[in-house]
């Protein structure tokens, strides 16, 4: 039996809180990420780790040590990592002469495998290379996807949905202005991926909308696709299922149109117009003749007593 598959009774407090946060919620925590560094890695690819993982904090574990594993041969060791720092995401970079300046980046499902894309490194601009003012650290940044091989081609809109889960960071009810300082923008085009990093400057415009100018921060990355490994579509509905409890309810008699405006629907008994209350007016009043009609004929006056 795993080590780590086995049931761990907490003997304190602080190690019950700790298997509890590690436990199933309906709304799942910020996705983690894993940056791990191969056997064979060289500085281009542990400078691309360390500024990714600049980018990525604070929800990110950088593995200094060098691993000797290969991802898409044995996915065992990246199991085992995955459990035991309790990330759902990997970056993992190598360098050998067959692929030189490789990163393969890839999420977990269950802690295992789900799909994994493989990417060469041709150019790369560091942080420090970019003598700019950066942004403070846990910024969420805007993501921008640039070019129809995102949509069009399978394997780009999976690589499109990889990068949506490593770089959005935590979900947030709601934004100010100010906060939008970053953005990540990525390119596809002629077979090849450019990733450019952005801060956000808000500028004097002389109206209430300020003048937005974009200043390069750093990492700089020109990528190429290379090997992939997908998962089913079977295991990636079921990776994409929610609890029935965040369903929304539906509700009956109730509809949007493309601009967002709620209709609704009320049914109601066919009334009688004839018992309506109108406005009380003189005109409006019956006659004595109308109302003797009504009542059989009966006269409403009394008889004279002889």
């Amino acid at each position: 039996m795993d080590a780590l598959d086995r049931v761990v009774k907490p003997k304190t407090k602080r190690a019950k809180r700790f298997l509890e946060k590690r436990e199933p919620k309906l709304k799942e925590n910020t996705k983690n990420a894993m940056l791990i560094k191969g056997g064979n890695a060289n500085l281009t690819v542990t400078e691309v780790l360390k500024d990714i993982y600049a980018v990525k904090k604070p929800f990110a574990v950088l593995y200094k040590k060098k691993n000797i594993t290969r991802p898409f041969e044995d996915q065992t060791s990246l199991e085992f990592f995955s459990k035991k720092s309790d990330c759902s995401l990997f970056l993992f970079g190598s360098h050998n002469k067959k692929r030189p300046n490789n990163l393969i980046i890839g999420r977990m499902f269950d802690y295992h495998v789900l799909d994994m894309i493989e990417l060469g490194i041709e150019k790369f601009v560091s942080l420090k290379d970019v003598k700019n003012s950066k942004c403070p650290e846990g910024t969420k940044p805007m993501l921008i996807f640039a070019g129809d091989m995102f949509d069009v081609n399978e394997e780009y809109r999976r690589l499109k949905s990889l990068l949506i889960d490593f770089f959005r960071g935590p979900s947030v009810p709601s934004i100010r202005l100010a906060g939008l300082e970053y953005v990540l923008h990525f390119t596809a085009v002629d077979g090849k991926i450019y990733m450019r990093s952005y801060k956000v400057l808000l500028k004097k415009s002389g109206c209430k909308i300020p003048r937005i100018e974009l200043e390069e921060m750093g990492p700089s990355l020109d990528l190429v696709m290379r090997r992939t490994h997908l998962a089913s579509d079977d295991l990636y509905k079921l990776s994409l299922k929610q609890p029935k409890a965040l369903k929304p309810k539906k509700k009956k008699n109730i509809s949007h149109d493309v601009f967002g405006t709620t209709y609704g629907r009320i049914h109601m008994q066919k009334q009688d117009l004839g018992k309506l209350q109108t406005r009380k007016m003189k005109g409006l009043k019956k006659r004595p003749a109308e109302k003797s009609a009504e009542d059989g004929g009966v006269s409403p006056k009394k008889s004279k007593s002889a």
